[in-house]
């Protein structure tokens, strides 16, 4: 399984990082994680740079893609190079997830017709604009498509993914790994919280 993280220049650490953290709990042999980016280096809002770990291209054909967020989202979005890569994102072959601004990217790829969506408050204008429904909520998806708003909220993503491809006890895991001590069960109930209206329900067992 290929995961990647689509970052930007200018992107949110918290954001793409998490995630990454998150989605690198699970610890098989056939399950990598990417930072996926238009160049060999990005730098955060915050200056942090780094290297590029797969293309926009190979994130196109992953298994899963979240697509970052950052302060130069409109001006992802204006980019014709980058979006016309983009459009190869298939959600009937992908599970599609964005994180805050990421949502933008989403709406101009017309990935979230009669789709609403959640994203953060400074974004939430834009999005609206596009065309789509803004939730006040942290999470949303439906089908193969996920969105969550709020830096900390891109755990929620991680977890949906995991649940989606390695099932209910490997996003649990994952976030006990990361839940603050002592708070580790109120943690993970809140998440299921918002993740489990979103997932598929369980295939009755054969008798």
């Amino acid at each position: 399984m290929h995961i990647a993280i689509l970052t930007f220049e200018g992107y949110n650490e918290l954001d793409s990082l998490i995630a990454l953290g998150v989605l690198n709990r699970i610890k098989t042999d056939d399950w990598r994680v990417t930072i996926a980016t238009p160049s060999l280096k990005v730098t955060s809002m915050n200056g942090v740079v780094i290297e590029q770990m797969s293309t926009l291209e190979e994130a196109c054909a992953a298994d899963a893609v979240i697509v970052g967020s950052g302060i130069a989202t409109r001006e992802v979005v204006e980019d014709q190079a980058i979006m016309s890569v983009l459009r190869g994102l298939d959600p009937s072959r992908q599970l599609i997830a964005a994180q805050c601004s990421g949502a933008l990217v989403l709406a101009k790829l017309g990935l979230l017709n009669d789709i609403p969506a959640c994203t953060d408050l400074t974004t939430k204008p834009w999005v609206i604009a596009a065309g789509v429904e803004v939730l006040n909520q942290p999470f949303y998806a439906k089908d193969n498509i996920a969105t969550a708003g709020g830096c900390l909220a891109s755990h929620y993503l991680a977890a949906w993914i995991i649940a989606r491809l390695e099932g209910n006890d490997a996003a649990e895991g994952a976030l006990h790994y990361v839940a603050p001590v002592g708070e580790k069960e109120e943690y993970i109930e809140r998440a299921w919280r918002n993740i489990t209206p979103y997932l598929p329900a369980p295939t009755p067992a054969l008798v």
